[in-house]
Formats: C-alpha cells, sequence, structure tokens
C-alpha cells in the first residue's frame, strides 16, 4: 500500500485523492438569489441525506483564499435554497453553470435555464429537474481553517420544507432510479450514469 500523510500534500494533492476516491458522488445542483436579486445556480458534489426525521441534507460549499462563494454568501444571508437531482437530460446545461462568473450574472439565464417559483420559500428552482426540493437553512458551520483561523469550508444544513417531483418517474411513493436517470461526479471532467443495479437482502 502506498502511504500518504495528507499534512505533507498541498491542498490541490488532497482534493485530487478525495474525488478519485469517494465515488460515484451524487450532484446537487442549488438555486439561490443574492442581495441584489439575481437568480444564481451552482453544482456541487461534497452533497448528501443527513437525516430523514426531519428530512435534512447538507452541501459543503469550500472557500476561495477564506472567501464564500456566491452560494454560501446568499444562503447565509437569506436562509433559504433550492437543490435539484442532476440527471442525464439536464446535465450538459448544469455543467455550464460551473463557469466562473460574476455575482451579479445568473447562471439559470446562462445557461437557458428556467426558473419556477417555489411553493414555500421565495427562491425559485428550475423546470428542468426531474426532483427539485425547497430548503431552508437548519445549521451553517464554518470548518477548517488555516493558522490564522479563517475557515476554508461552509457545510450547509438544509431542512426539507417541500418536495417537487416529476410525476413519471414516481410510482406507488417510490422513485424510479432508471426514469430518474441521475448522474454522479467522479474525478476531473468525468460523470457517471446510472449502471447495473443489484439487490442485497440486509442481515436480520
Amino acid at each position: 500500500m502506498i502511504k500518504i500523510n495528507p499534512n505533507d500534500n498541498s491542498e490541490r494533492d488532497n482534493y485530487k485523492l478525495l474525488i478519485a476516491s469517494v465515488v460515484p458522488r451524487p450532484i446537487a445542483f442549488v438555486t439561490s438569489v443574492s442581495p441584489t436579486g439575481v437568480l444564481n445556480g451552482a453544482p456541487f458534489s461534497y452533497f448528501n441525506v443527513v437525516s430523514s426525521e426531519p428530512p435534512l441534507m447538507s452541501i459543503a460549499v469550500q472557500r476561495r483564499d477564506g472567501v464564500r462563494k456566491d452560494t454560501a454568501k446568499n444562503i447565509a444571508l437569506r436562509g433559504e435554497f433550492v437543490v435539484h437531482i442532476v440527471d442525464e437530460e439536464n446535465v450538459s446545461q448544469i455543467n455550464e453553470t460551473a463557469s466562473r462568473v460574476g455575482a451579479d450574472v445568473s447562471e439559470i439565464q446562462l445557461a437557458n435555464l428556467t426558473s419556477i417559483d417555489s411553493e414555500i420559500i421565495s427562491v425559485p428552482g428550475v423546470r428542468e429537474a426531474k426532483i427539485r426540493m425547497e430548503c431552508v437553512v437548519e445549521r451553517i458551520v464554518e470548518l477548517g481553517g488555516d493558522r490564522a483561523g479563517v475557515p476554508s469550508c461552509d457545510l450547509i444544513i438544509g431542512r426539507i420544507v417541500y418536495f417537487h417531483i416529476d410525476k413519471n418517474i414516481f410510482d406507488n411513493g417510490k422513485i424510479n432510479p432508471r426514469s430518474l436517470n441521475a448522474v454522479s461526479r467522479l474525478a476531473g471532467n468525468d460523470y457517471a450514469k446510472i449502471g447495473h443495479i443489484f439487490t442485497k437482502k440486509r442481515p436480520e
């Protein structure tokens, strides 16, 4: 086995090891609204479920030189956001939203996505997603940090207050994974589709 101490690595070296090891990773496309009312959107693969009671999910947003990214800033200020599941049909458009643009530019318009009003919160979602979840902030935890104590990451815990699910992927209270066709993130520019599905019964 190759032995590596992360303290001996650069941030980019550790990043490459993590994103190539923890695969596949689900992708959250997150919409938020800036202080000036611009609808922003960005994809995040440091994302997962936290709890079902209450329904909570987490998104980790890395900072740049200790400065919060627009998504984290917007969520911290407004306390609301929408999480969408990325699938084979929308992944090309979602990929376009990863461009580095100013906070005054809407990635939704840049990628020709269609905004749609939410049911409970003030932040819109996008119509192109088969699943979207309206969320309010449960907690934001500042993590990491340099020697000066400046955090390097914002762990956002969101409470889901409303689900929107395409009727064509929903049957008898269950989501059909083949109809959803979610995609996942690998390393570099690589993504993965849902492949062979197999079943293992849990032990009693």
